[in-house]
C-alpha cells in the first residue's frame, strides 16, 4: 500500500467545515438520505416534518385592547410583569373585568407554567388555557421554532376578555424582521412595554429597543431584585449608560423603577399571590401605558 492510498483513507474519517454546513443546512431543511450500513441492512431517517400552527400567518384582529410587553433581554421578568399588568387590569376598582396574557414563546421557554390555579387543558387553537383569578393565561402547547409559527390567540375564550397582555418572548429586532401576527402586532400597537433590568448592560438593550421601536409609543420598566438604593439615575455607573431616547423617556416620566421582591425574584412565577407592591407599580405603569401618546401610524416600527 502507498503512502498517498494510507494518507487517503486516513483522511476518510475528516469532516471539512463547508460538509459540516451543508449537513446543517440539510438537517434544518429535513433532507435526508438511506444510508447502508454494514453492506446489509439499510436504515430510512424520517424528516421532521415542520409542524406551523393553523392560522400562524394569518392576521389577528382583537376586539380588546392589546398590550404587548418585550424583554429587552431574556429572564429580565418580562412574564412576571406581563401577569402583573393583567393583574393589576382585572382588580375590581378599576372595573375593567377579566383579563388575559397570551404567552408567545415557545413551550420549552414558558415562564407561566406553574402560575394558573386552575388548568383548562389544551385548546383546539394550539393553546393550552389556565385561571388565574379573574386572569386567562395561554400559553403555547408545542415548541415553535420562529415567531411567525406561533398559532393565533384564541378566538373562544371561556369567558369576554377587557384587555390581553402579549407576553411576546421573542427579540424584538427578529420579531420586526419577521412575518406573522405577533410581528404584525408589534408593529401596529398603539403601546409596548419595554422590560430592562437596573443593569449598564440592561439600560443599554433598553436603548437599542427603543432604537427598533422609533415612532412607537413605548413605556419602560427597569426592574430591580434588590432594595432600591435611591432614583434610578442615582445608582452609580447607570447614569451614564442611559442613551438618548432613555433620558428622554425618563423626562416624560415613562420609566418606571419596578422594585422585584426578592423571594418571587428566585422561586419564579407560581401560584401564590404576586406582592402587593408589584402590583401597585404595575398599575401605575399600566396607566402611564394607557394614556401615553399614540404616534401616527406612518412614523411606527422600522422603516420598510
Amino acid at each position: 500500500m502507498s503512502a498517498a492510498t494510507s494518507r487517503d483513507r486516513t483522511r476518510e474519517g475528516v469532516v471539512t467545515v463547508h460538509e459540516l454546513k451543508r449537513a446543517w443546512l440539510a438537517l434544518e431543511r429535513g433532507q435526508f438520505r438511506q444510508r447502508r450500513i454494514g453492506g446489509s441492512r439499510t436504515v430510512r431517517v424520517h424528516p421532521v416534518l415542520q409542524s406551523r400552527a393553523p392560522g400562524a400567518d394569518a392576521a389577528w384582529q382583537a376586539v380588546e385592547p392589546v398590550l404587548p410587553v418585550v424583554g429587552c433581554a431574556g429572564s429580565v421578568g418580562a412574564s412576571t410583569l406581563a401577569l402583573a399588568l393583567a393583574t393589576a387590569a382585572s382588580s375590581p376598582d378599576t372595573g375593567a373585568g377579566r383579563t388575559r396574557v397570551v404567552e408567545c414563546c415557545s413551550v420549552t421557554a414558558s415562564g407561566l407554567a406553574a402560575a394558573t390555579t386552575a388548568e383548562l387543558g389544551p385548546h383546539s387553537s394550539g393553546w393550552v388555557q389556565g385561571t388565574r383569578g379573574e386572569v386567562l393565561l395561554e400559553r403555547v402547547v408545542d415548541a415553535v421554532r420562529a415567531p411567525d409559527e406561533v398559532p393565533l390567540p384564541s378566538i373562544e375564550a371561556p369567558y369576554a376578555v377587557s384587555l390581553t397582555v402579549l407576553d411576546v418572548g421573542w427579540e424584538v429586532g427578529l420579531l420586526l424582521e419577521n412575518g406573522g401576527w405577533l410581528s404584525d402586532q408589534l408593529r401596529r400597537a398603539p403601546h409596548v412595554v419595554a422590560v430592562a433590568r437596573a443593569t449598564v448592560p440592561g439600560l443599554r438593550r433598553l436603548e437599542g429597543v427603543l432604537a427598533m421601536l422609533d415612532g412607537t409609543s413605548v413605556t419602560a420598566a427597569v426592574l430591580e431584585p434588590r432594595p432600591p438604593i435611591g432614583r434610578l439615575r442615582g445608582l452609580r455607573g447607570i447614569e451614564s449608560s442611559m442613551g438618548a431616547r432613555t433620558r428622554e423617556l425618563d423626562r416624560d416620566g415613562r420609566v418606571h423603577h419596578i422594585l422585584l421582591d426578592p423571594l418571587l425574584a428566585h422561586r419564579g412565577l407560581d401560584s401564590q399571590p404576586l406582592p402587593a407592591p408589584l402590583l401597585s407599580a404595575a398599575q401605575r405603569l399600566l396607566a402611564a401605558a394607557t394614556a401615553a401618546p399614540n404616534p401616527s401610524a406612518q412614523t411606527k416600527g422600522r422603516p420598510q
